[in-house]
């Protein structure tokens, strides 16, 4: 093998090597939860449809993944739309439905975690939904990855009808952060400068 198919073969290595380490070496995962008594406010009842709820994540942390629990009791969920916003005001729709097309009645969600890497598609979950899933259809948590998570994320809830009525009771937002990997990464970026060093010889 020449110089050249060998630095190919490395750089490919390389690459493989870093999505490997990066998937092996998902590091500890922080979960900051609130408890809330906050009523899902309807329009007729209050002139509002939108229930906010505000939980503080106090610590600097790159997120690698993100996840998303929430328990709510609702007479009908399917008429609420769910939404996640990070401090730095990235905001993404966990779960909404079409009037139109989807309508069901069904209840609550109980200890619901949206994870991106849940087997089930939130679409085929059935109220009341209890355990992972993953958000609507072209919503991913992945947007959140590499921000900083500190500061104050925001859960919004909108009551797009009348009539049915609920409460939010508890939010977790749940990070998980990258474990380093400098020392793989130092060993096969000599191996690179070594390489190029030969060829330039």
């Amino acid at each position: 093998m020449d110089a050249h198919s060998r630095l190919k073969w490395l750089i490919s290595l390389f690459f493989v090597w870093v999505s490997w380490s990066t998937a092996v070496f998902a590091g500890p995962t922080f979960i900051y939860s609130k408890d809330f008594d906050l009523p899902i406010l309807d329009k007729q009842a209050s002139g509002s449809s939108i229930t906010e709820a505000i939980i503080e994540v106090p610590d600097h942390l790159t997120i690698y993944d993100l996840d998303v629990g929430i328990n709510l009791t609702h007479t009908n969920v399917f008429d609420l739309q769910i939404f996640v916003q990070s401090p730095l005001g990235t905001r993404l729709c966990l779960n909404m439905y079409d009037f139109k097309d989807e309508f069901f009645k069904g209840e609550d969600y109980v200890q619901t975690i949206f994870d991106d890497e849940a087997e089930i598609p939130i679409e085929q979950g059935t109220a009341p939904f209890t355990g992972r899933f993953r958000p609507k259809a072209g919503s991913l948590l992945e947007i959140f990855d590499g921000e900083d998570a500190y500061g104050f994320w925001c859960l919004q809830i909108y009551d797009m009808w009348y009539w049915d009525t609920g409460n939010l009771e508890r939010v977790e937002i749940i990070v998980t952060v990258c474990e380093p990997t400098a020392l793989s990464l130092l060993v096969l970026g000599a191996g690179l400068t070594v390489l190029f060093r030969r060829r330039r010889v």
